[in-house]
């Protein structure tokens, strides 16, 4: 978790709305659009639109995009698509929906960037000059899954701005959007949507915000140190085999059968001089009963620190209202508005049906103006997490 502490600006604004339809296939995105824009209202002033989609729309995102810059005035725009998306009370799934939140800022309290693949140039070439004279305190940032060294992008971006990092992995069946710099900028001739790496939209220090991350798992054991590994294959904890280290931590009746175990229990990777706790989690990949190892969607080495979690519905609930109360006691006033990120394994497959992820968040915060989407892996401060919510509220 981090607060970012910032003078609150007295005209900040946030709006909200969203809209979904019953083409399974999107082609119908029109109206979609207008029915979103006609519930989102107004939104003279506004400077910075959030804008995310379902990935049954995911081939029209350039049409939308146009549209809605078009219609609201916003030029700036940035989000992505997901397999799911959330704005103010409800999640939407499996259907063609559209999230969208409009903003009104000070015009130098943020600044979009364009994808970044590798080079730091585009970065440096739009928003160089920006962050000399202001810094940034946070970053919005969503990232293509496909990206090769996705975790070290992300870790030099984090590095390069100085600011904490928030946002998550596109989700999609078909194509990866994401949306970022409008295409009349000189510097960018592609349109106002790419993909292939991370983009986003840096924010000032003197815009003040908070941010959660909520885990999706308890641990069950306690801290061990793996004591052999090769690549991603633990072959001993605590100088024994790694089997008889993980059924004597996820207990007897699941030892009997690691047939269960799947999808139930996870690897935790501790985060060296974290004062959270925190941890990373990664899935169970293979265990070989003969030969005694374990091997998970991680590479790993020698003296790392592990420890086994357990994901369920009861845990995930009792992690989000404990990350939701740290935030309340930390924020003083009504946040203003609100992006949330959360996981594609978690939303109705986790928590069930009726929108219970955001009904958390409002019975904590009220009614505040909220838009997001259901990820295939989240950002938080320098790394990649799975299985996780991450709440940024605007002050």
């Amino acid at each position: 978790m981090a607060t970012l502490a910032g003078d609150t600006v007295p005209d900040v604004f946030f709006k909200a709305a969203s809209a979904t339809g019953n083409d399974p296939t999107g082609a119908d995105w029109g109206p979609l659009v207008k029915a979103c824009l006609d519930e989102l209202g107004p939104v003279e002033g506004c400077n910075l639109g959030f804008l995310y989609i379902t990935d049954a729309l995911a081939e029209h995102a350039t049409s939308i995009v146009t549209l809605l810059r078009g219609v609201t005035g916003i030029r700036d725009w940035a989000g992505t698509v997901g397999i799911g998306v959330c704005a103010n009370d409800e999640e939407f799934f499996d259907q063609p929906a559209i999230s969208v939140m409009a903003a009104r800022l000070p015009p130098d309290s943020f600044r979009l960037f364009p994808v970044i693949s590798g080079d730091l140039e585009p970065l440096r070439r739009m928003a160089g000059g920006w962050l000399d004279k202001h810094g940034a305190s946070l970053a919005l940032v969503h990232a293509d899954p496909r990206h090769q060294d996705l975790a070290g992008l992300v870790t030099t971006l984090a590095d390069s701005t100085s600011g904490f990092l928030v946002g998550g992995l596109s989700a999609s069946r078909s194509e990866f959007p994401q949306f970022t710099i409008p295409g009349n900028t000189a510097t960018m001739v592609s349109g106002p949507v790419g993909d292939g790496g991370v983009s986003g939209v840096l924010f000032a220090p003197t815009l003040a915000v908070a941010t959660g991350l909520s885990q999706g798992c308890t641990p069950i054991g306690p801290i061990r140190t793996i004591t052999a590994a090769e690549e991603n294959v633990i072959l001993e904890i605590d100088g024994r085999p790694a089997l008889e280290v993980f059924k004597e931590d996820i207990g007897e009746i699941l030892a009997r059968d690691l047939r269960r175990v799947s999808g139930y229990i996870f690897a935790g990777l501790p985060i060296r001089g974290s004062d959270t706790a925190d941890y990373l989690v990664r899935d169970l990949i293979a265990i070989d009963p003969r030969a005694g190892w374990i091997s998970i969607a991680h590479r790993v080495q020698s003296g790392q620190p592990i420890l086994f979690t357990r994901r369920d519905q009861q845990s995930a609930e009792a992690d989000m209202r404990r990350m939701l109360a740290n935030l309340k006691k930390r924020v003083k006033t009504t946040p203003k508005g609100a992006i949330y990120v959360s996981c594609i394994a978690r939303g109705p497959s986790l928590f069930g049906d009726g929108s219970q992820e955001v009904a958390m968040i409002r019975e904590t915060f009220g009614d505040i103006p909220l838009a997001g989407f259901f990820a295939s892996g989240e950002i938080s401060h320098n790394r990649l997490y799975g299985y996780t919510g991450v709440l940024t509220l605007f002050l």
